[in-house]
């Protein structure tokens, strides 16, 4: 049996496997005291109930929580067998979003639905569907490269670049920048041969630019990052970003305390979902903010951990595609509201306001727990408690 004293207890498949479900939960619980703390004021601006937002969370944090726990107990093989189809599906609910039942938010048309009644966002499924079949459909290409060339690798790339192209008939950019990370990321350790992925990854950069410089938008978002902003642009394209930074700066060690936030005063766009963690820096301060960063750290740690322990390799390769969407998302949507990258519609994973985004989450922590149930001791470990 592994030495696991001193640091390399760190290494420990059990402590990341409880480390990684207490990381979800406290971050799904903390999530919900912050969607009540950023959206009451807007929500009595609109002449709702202060709680509507906070109940609407607390409802798909239950619903969440629920699939999790069923998505746990469902076999690894279950999830290869399945994949292909889940994949199919996210891409015919996604392109749903061009039909009339299509909703536009903030000039992207990425959400299905009856606007002010129901909504949800495709593309969430889609990112676990892709985490779910990509490293299967790469790895199962791999084996018949040297026998059929490129060609071996068509389906897989063909697939990917549909649910591409279906987020991006909604003009999703920042969402399908995740997707990529996550193709990418399936690619590189299911054995794609570096010279292609080293060629999609330019194709791939072109097009993003293309992207970019062809819309007025995005253009404006990006300069408002990475330049001084003109006084012409303080109620403009800089105005999201500079209050986000005035709240972390006005947050301080401590924070100003859960409830007090003066940007949540329909100052900060977005507050409650988008620049939740602004609110999250002001109200808590350092403290608050770095601790949801740590256990962000805690669930990227667990899942890297534990896939390279897992014999499966399927399993090991789901547990890395989902890490680097979850953490890697997380991480893009911090470093949008410090200002370090420009104004995108990406949520914070667990915490931010929005169903489609929670459950999602929580359903890939349910696969991903499942996926570490292939490593031994984890595996003797729940036979154990479960006799």
């Amino acid at each position: 049996m592994p030495d696991y004293t001193g640091i390399r207890a760190l290494m420990n498949p059990l402590w990341c496997y409880y480390g990684f479900r207490i990381a979800v939960v406290a971050l799904t619980c903390f999530g919900v005291v912050m969607v009540f703390s950023a959206s009451s004021v807007t929500m009595i601006a609109a002449k709702l109930s202060p709680w509507k937002q906070a109940l609407s969370q607390g409802l798909y944090c239950i619903i969440g929580l629920v699939v999790c726990l069923v998505a746990m107990r469902v076999r690894s093989e279950t999830y290869r067998k399945i994949s292909f189809w889940f994949v199919v599906f996210s891409i015919a609910l996604q392109l749903l979003t061009m039909t009339p039942l299509g909703v536009e938010v903030n000039g992207n048309k990425g959400w299905v639905g009856i606007r002010n009644v129901f909504t949800m966002q495709p593309a969430e499924v889609m990112k676990l569907a892709l985490c779910m079949w990509m490293p299967w459909a790469i790895s199962a290409a791999a084996r018949h490269y040297k026998a059929e060339g490129f060609k071996a690798y068509l389906p897989a790339v063909f697939v990917f670049l549909a649910c591409l192209g279906a987020v991006m008939l909604g003009g999703d950019l920042g969402t399908a920048l995740i997707l990529v990370a996550i193709g990418v990321t399936a690619m590189l350790v299911g054995g794609f041969p570096t010279k292609w992925l080293i060629g999609s990854g330019l194709v791939l950069v072109a097009a993003v630019v293309l992207f970019v410089i062809t819309s007025p938008n995005r253009m404006l978002r990006i300069t408002a990052a990475y330049r001084p902003c003109p006084v012409s642009a303080l109620q403009g394209e800089c105005y999201q970003s500079m209050h986000a930074k005035y709240a972390m700066a006005s947050g301080g060690f401590f924070g100003v305390g859960i409830g007090n936030s003066r940007e949540k005063w329909n100052y900060l766009p977005e507050a409650h979902n988008d620049f939740i963690f602004a609110i999250i820096g002001e109200e808590t301060g350092f403290i608050g903010a770095a601790a949801v960063i740590i256990l962000f750290a805690i669930l990227a740690w667990c899942m890297f951990a534990i896939a390279l322990q897992t014999p499966d390799k399927y399993a090991s390769r789901v547990l890395i595609c989902i890490a680097i969407w979850i953490v890697g998302q997380a991480l893009v949507n911090i470093m949008v509201v410090i200002g370090l990258l420009p104004v995108m519609g990406v949520p914070l994973p667990f915490v931010s306001a929005g169903g489609s985004s929670l459950v999602m989450c929580l359903f890939a922590a349910g696969v991903a727990t499942s996926m570490m149930k292939m490593q031994p001791q984890i595996q003797a470990n729940v036979a154990s408690l479960s006799v």
